[in-house]
């Protein structure tokens, strides 16, 4: 199959074809133009290493409205403490390499894949995949990357190597995005499968048909690195 440049898209197979479990089409390639016209449709690729390349829709799809963002107690504590610092957009290779090698329940292998890693460091060049860092003491203990359209973020992956750094990037992710400051302007955070890591937050499931339309109002796929490292510039609000 030849190289989609990132202004090139291909047409998935709708949503509602998906099967029970939300599989929508089999293999193909992860090129910039190919995931980009994955995530429009409202569809990621998940698989693992050695198997078919696998796009997924499931329904019901676990989503995050940023205005019902819930912060338990001791995040808030651990953020006022100011033991971690925060970046983004400073390390992505190494928050995505972390990622890859983070330990997941119930799993044995990573479906972060050497060939996802390289397609998502060239969507980082392009200015589409995002990453943020915590840092203890200068080393890197902690973050999550994902991808930003418009008023949509994708969430991707998260690592900790230290308690609650992972949660720590997201909440500062999402309070300075919300900041008035912010050049963001979030509607949606899409977490994709249900987690009881998203659902603490306040994380909740919605139609797959709701969701798409969310997707066909919200998400626009331009690049917005210069967006994104605005929010190194921006203050962190635990105070509400």
């Amino acid at each position: 199959m030849p190289y989609l440049l990132p202004d090139q898209r291909i047409s998935f197979p709708h949503p509602s074809t998906a099967d029970f479990e939300g599989v929508v089409a089999v293999g193909g390639n992860l090129s910039p133009g190919v995931l980009l016209s994955a995530y429009e449709q409202g569809i990621f690729p998940w698989y693992e290493d050695g198997l078919p390349l696998l796009w997924w829709s499931p329904d019901p799809r676990f989503v995050l409205y940023p205005e019902n963002l819930h912060i338990p107690r001791r995040i808030r504590r651990v953020i006022r403490n100011g033991r971690f610092s925060v970046s983004f957009d400073a390390s992505f290779d190494e928050v995505i390499s972390l990622c890859s090698r983070a330990p997941r329940r119930g799993q044995h292998g990573t479906w972060i894949t050497n060939a996802m890693m390289r397609s998502y460091r060239e969507l980082h060049k392009l200015g589409f995949a995002h990453s943020v860092e915590v840092y203890r003491d200068d080393l890197l203990v902690g973050g999550l990357y994902g991808l930003l359209f418009g008023r949509v973020f994708c969430g991707e992956s998260m690592f900790s190597l230290e308690r609650d750094a992972s949660k720590v990037a997201f909440v500062h992710f999402m309070l300075r995005a919300a900041s008035p400051e912010s050049p963001l302007n979030l509607h949606l955070i899409d977490s994709q499968m249900e987690t009881q890591h998203m659902k603490a937050f306040g994380a909740e499931c919605i139609p797959r048909d709701a969701f798409l339309n969310l997707v066909s109002t919200h998400l626009v796929a331009e690049p917005a690195a210069d967006a994104w490292k605005m929010l190194n510039l921006i203050p962190t609000d635990i105070s509400s």
